[in-house]
């Protein structure tokens, strides 16, 4: 047990970490489109690019945007200046390495903070800058020094932490945040747990989180640091960054909706991420996946028979989102061979006809056949809904559905 465990009663770990660790309610999260996303193999963002998607973020409700290091280049250095001179409610960041000249090139452009980085596993060490650890305590120090004479917060991140000696990630003290980097995704939610655990055991500032997704855990590892004490996550819109990218913001705003609903709402615009998707895929190119977490188009489509009835009933028995939090809309499938006459009863419902639950489920049977040789459009179902009760009234409904054959024929319906 850590010695400021034992100190501390109330911390004791006998009740589980998340009884008193956890952070899933207070969390705050580092949006670095602006940054990781640049890494991302297709993307290149003009500086009123930029502009558009740090004004979309900070109207969603990030807490910090991450910028790409003024020193990436000339106009890296006048877009971080720009972007501070927007005056958003988010505070702005930018990601340097553990040098210097960076450091005061990064305080020149007027931001709120920098994210300080230097590699400290073994392999970087040897194969990238070829540094030892007494060379970059020390570098590190000088830096951070420098940093918090000039009144802004400072980060200090271990990039490939989870291939690092942990002992040599708590050398350094006097930062706002101590950050982990899974920088080749290799982490598990396991893992993270045990190392936010330890960390959050001898340190008392905050601790941020940047997790790869090259293995598919990213979002699952942001939660798990949170639930160990972690504070910050970084994310990207989409998940765009080097390789397979990082938690995306939906994703990771869906995980922490499904934690604590009402805390979500009320921290974040939850109706303007479909908007910020749409900005950042333009940008770079990409359509946003179908099953992109809140905003694919198929997030919110029930298709299968038993689920349509129950959701009609009841949401929340086959969705843990509301997609009106999110402004989305639920759609109920019906023109498909799996589809159930309480579906199909909803939809006559929604279009006023006076039809009998007998006359659903006729109608669902013909569309069931019809289905087994193509899908119908929605377009399709209503016109044959129609057809039907305006047939009805003069006695001829069942003749209607004899003389269908195939879904061609109702496409073909002038109605």
């Amino acid at each position: 047990m850590p010695e400021s465990a034992a100190r501390d009663p109330s911390r004791s770990y006998l009740g589980g970490p998340a009884s008193y660790l956890s952070n899933v309610s207070n969390f705050k999260i580092i949006e670095s489109t602006l940054r990781e996303g640049e890494q991302f193999a297709n993307a290149f963002f003009t500086t009123e690019k930029k502009i558009e998607i740090a004004k979309a973020l900070d109207e969603f409700g990030v807490e910090y945007l991450e910028l790409t290091s003024p020193a990436a280049s000339t106009q890296s250095y006048n877009d971080c200046k720009a972007i501070v001179g927007l005056g958003l409610n988010a505070k702005i960041l930018t990601h340097v390495r553990c040098h210097m000249d960076d450091a005061k090139l990064a305080v020149e452009t007027g931001v709120d903070g920098l994210d300080v980085v230097i590699g400290t596993s073994s392999y970087l060490r040897e194969f990238s800058h070829g540094k030892d650890m007494q060379y970059i305590i020390d570098t590190a120090t000088e830096v951070i020094e420098y940093i918090k004479g000039e009144g802004l917060e400072v980060r200090f991140s271990s990039e490939d932490s989870f291939r690092s000696d942990i002992v040599d990630l708590l050398n350094l003290i006097g930062v706002n945040r101590v950050g982990i980097a899974d920088t080749v995704g290799c982490a598990t939610p396991d893992q993270v747990a045990d190392l936010v655990r330890t960390l959050r055991g001898v340190v008392s500032c905050d601790i941020e989180c940047h997790f790869h997704n090259d293995t598919g855990c990213a979002i699952a590892n942001a939660y798990a640091a949170l639930q160990n004490g972690a504070t910050h996550v970084d994310t990207s819109v989409l998940g765009i960054g080097e390789r397979n990218g990082i938690p995306p913001l939906g994703g990771f705003i869906a995980r922490m909706y499904a934690a604590d609903k009402e805390h979500v709402k009320s921290k974040y615009n939850l109706t303007k991420l479909r908007e910020v998707e749409n900005i950042v895929a333009d940008a770079v190119g990409v359509s946003v996946p179908f099953n992109n977490y809140v905003t694919g188009y198929c997030a919110f489509t029930h298709k299968a028979g038993i689920h349509a009835k129950a959701i009609l009933n009841n949401p929340s028995t086959y969705e843990i989102l509301r997609p009106e939090d999110f402004g989305m809309t639920r759609y109920v499938a019906i023109g498909h061979r799996l589809t159930g006459w309480n579906a199909v009863k909803n939809r006559v419902e929604q279009l006023g006809l006076p039809l009998t639950d007998s006359d659903c489920k006729q109608i669902t049977n013909k569309i069931k056949n019809l289905a087994d040789i193509r899908p119908l459009s929605l377009d399709d179902v209503d016109k044959l809904l129609r057809k039907y009760g305006a047939a009805k009234s003069e006695d001829s409904h069942h003749a209607i559905l004899e003389s269908i054959d195939t879904p061609d024929q109702i496409t073909q319906w002038q109605i």
